[in-house]
């Protein structure tokens, strides 16, 4: 394994994350910034995560090292993601399902239960995280945490009738919103 991609903190601390193919991970620095930021505003019991289009799982998988007691879903179709997910989950003894589920379609299965929904799709179709997170909003409960990830050059502004931003950062090419669902 060649990746500098590891768990920055927690209970697995140092680990380092297989990738798939082509993969463009959230890069250890913006996640630890993005996790500082992140983590007053978590409740710790009975964490629900879901990692939408997991990817490596880097995100999610830094939740369970930080939180032992949550639980995490990871969803992804692409079977370069789902077999670096297996790899990087096998280590870990955490309660963790990895689904071979769109992320469109796990909205109705998991977007109410989900208490924080990583939001990290492929850079080139910057509209499909943009249109799940829209859609996220009608199923998400009050007080649901969003980490949406785009490029930073997309001009995006979340609908701030169903999504409060807590935080609107940019780490070079890439783009952190912090949001939370409000009441509907």
């Amino acid at each position: 394994m060649d990746s500098k991609l590891q768990i920055i903190s927690g209970t697995y601390r140092g680990r380092k994350l297989f990738l798939p193919d082509g993969a463009r991970p959230t890069q250890n620095l913006a996640r630890g910034a993005i996790f500082n930021i992140l983590m007053p505003e978590l409740h710790m019991e009975n964490l629900f995560v879901w990692d939408a289009f997991a990817g490596s799982g880097a995100l999610g998988l830094e939740v369970l090292s930080r939180i032992p007691s949550a639980t995490a879903v990871f969803t992804d179709t692409s079977v370069e993601s789902l077999n670096a997910l297996r790899k990087n989950i096998i280590p870990f003894n955490c309660r963790a399902n990895i689904v071979n589920m769109d992320a469109f379609v796990a909205i109705k299965k998991y977007g109410g239960m989900a208490d924080l929904v990583f939001v990290d799709p492929p850079y080139v179709n910057p509209e499909l995280g943009i249109d799940f997170v829209a859609k996220l909003a009608k199923g998400a409960h009050r007080g649901t945490i969003v980490v949406q990830e785009i490029e930073s050059n997309v001009p995006y502004s979340p609908d701030e009738t169903k999504w409060d931003v807590l935080r609107d950062k940019k780490y070079g090419r890439a783009r952190f919103l912090i949001l939370r669902r409000k009441s509907k």
